[in-house]
């Protein structure tokens, strides 16, 4: 093919205001991914085109010559020197809102305009075609043609973690505005819908991991009782496979297979619901689920799950707020060292402790009755108490940790990697070192008096943080020294 069909040029264009600004890129996007399905659509019926096909994703732009320094409480929304600075733009009608606030911000606080234009990045058709039900992208070799040999296919050698890790080369003399390119972003879109039996529209701001089913239950009681209530500012409930109600009296049929991640969505119309994904059991799952949820760019991820209690003065059924971290996950040694510290955040800290006291009635000393504050081992090996005990053991006592889990090291590490708000509470489900294991008759006795308290603190917690101004609990501590000016 000696030339290439492209949809007619569009010359970039100057913003200072950011609603029209995202408003171009809804129609420079719109505009791509029409043409692309159009010549797809052309070519399963057809055969193969002569020319190559090709779309560019949108992006936005920004030029300073300026040093000047901005309100120095803020964390993003600013560039630190001068020089200029481009993203990719994907799916704009899903994150207008979020565009248009970081868009508003840098024209905000540096008083420039922003361009947005075309990039020189290509749209693979299977990002372009996803939002059609109608359309399949077939496998290599099922079509008339060779795919790629016609259009752009998702390219692993630059979809990639390269600026979240600090590793990024800038090219074209531009530096990154964003921690996500838009290929990076459509990959997670598609990961998402394919673990989760959700599309990522129903995504709230806010997301909860646990690592049992027999929370779904609750927390769909929870969004019944919410839908009930007018004044709860929730409006639907979607489970798996998307399927939404309003009405809390309609009913949901169960899946005959779950996904391998099955979410839950209580949704507000500004997003700032809560979304609980059970990622089950083990650190690949609470890295593969935080992996792709981070381009969505939540405004903060708490774990809420059991743990082995460590400490002979704890009791099955007590909490644990953990504010540090031992890592033998092991799933994120070459993107984030080990010896990297993973800092508790001052206000998910207290909004779980003042969840803790509203829900079980405990105040100030009284409260350590039923919660611990101290280190949470993460590990890889479910049976790890089978191995000799002098290894493990020991390491957790000179780490001093007071609970052992498989996900929630791996969930603050990811958080503090991708800039996103994180905790952890934790509820003691057994005690492996003192003889007390997760026995049948035990475990249902531990789940009818724990889950829905334990889940309601969790809620709790993320509703006060609901009500945090961004801009002070996206703390400047989970940001690097070279930082982008999208959150």
């Amino acid at each position: 093919m000696s030339d290439i069909l492209t949809p007619d040029p569009a010359e970039p264009r100057d913003y200072g205001d950011a609603g029209e600004a995202v408003a171009r890129l809804c129609t420079l996007y719109a505009e791509a991914t029409g043409f692309l399905t159009a010549q797809f659509r052309d070519a399963m019926r057809n055969g193969a085109p002569s020319h190559r096909i090709r779309a560019y994703y949108p992006e936005v732009r920004i030029t300073t010559t300026s040093y000047a320094q901005v309100d120095t409480r803020l964390s993003f929304g600013h560039i630190a020197a001068p020089g200029t600075y481009a993203t990719t733009i994907t799916r704009p009608d899903l994150f207008s809102q979020y565009l248009t606030q970081q868009i508003g911000l840098l024209i905000r606080n540096h008083d420039l305009p922003v361009t947005i234009g075309l990039s020189e990045t290509p749209i693979p058709v299977h990002f372009a075609v996803a939002q059609d039900a109608s359309l399949t992208v077939p496998q290599q070799g099922a079509a008339d043609f060779i795919l790629r040999d016609v259009f752009d296919v998702p390219d692993l050698a630059t979809t990639n973690d390269d600026i979240v890790n600090g590793t990024h080369v800038a090219v074209n003399g531009a530096g990154p505005l964003a921690l996500f390119t838009a290929q990076r972003v459509d990959y997670s879109l598609a990961r998402l819908s394919h673990y989760t039996a959700t599309d990522p529209v129903h995504f709230q701001n806010h997301v909860l991991f646990t690592n049992y089913q027999i929370y779904v239950s609750e927390f769909e009681a929870y969004a019944r009782r919410q839908l009930a209530d007018p004044d709860s500012g929730y409006d639907s409930f979607v489970a798996t496979h998307n399927v939404e109600i309003t009405d809390p009296d309609a009913p949901i049929e169960q899946p005959l297979k779950l996904p391998q991640m099955p979410t839950y969505h209580l949704k507000r119309k500004d997003g700032s619901g809560i979304t609980l994904v059970n990622i089950g059991v083990g650190p690949s799952n609470a890295k593969t689920a935080t992996d792709h949820i981070a381009v969505l760019r939540p405004h903060a991820w708490l774990m809420v799950g059991h743990c082995a209690g460590l400490r002979n003065s704890q009791a099955l059924g007590d909490f644990v707020l953990a504010h540090a971290y031992l890592r033998e996950d092991h799933v994120l040694d070459d993107d984030l060292p080990v010896w990297t510290p993973i800092p508790a955040l001052a206000e998910i800290q207290i909004a779980l402790e003042q969840a803790v006291a509203q829900v079980t009635k405990l105040d100030g000393f009284d409260l350590k009755r039923i919660m611990r504050t101290g280190t949470v081992a993460t590990i890889d090996n479910r049976n790890w108490e089978l191995r000799d005990q002098s290894g493990p053991v020991q390491r957790l006592s000179q780490s001093r940790s007071i609970a052992l889990d498989m996900e929630s090291a791996t969930i603050a590490a990811n958080g503090y990697r991708f800039r996103v708000p994180y905790g952890t509470l934790l509820c003691v489900s057994d005690k492996p070192l003192h003889g007390e294991l997760k026995l049948p008759g035990m475990a249902s006795d531990f789940y009818n008096t724990q889950v829905s308290r334990h889940l309601s603190i969790g809620i709790r917690a993320m509703e006060s943080l609901r009500n945090m101004p961004l801009e002070r609990l996206h703390s400047r501590k989970l940001r690097s020294f070279d930082e982008t000016a999208f959150l």
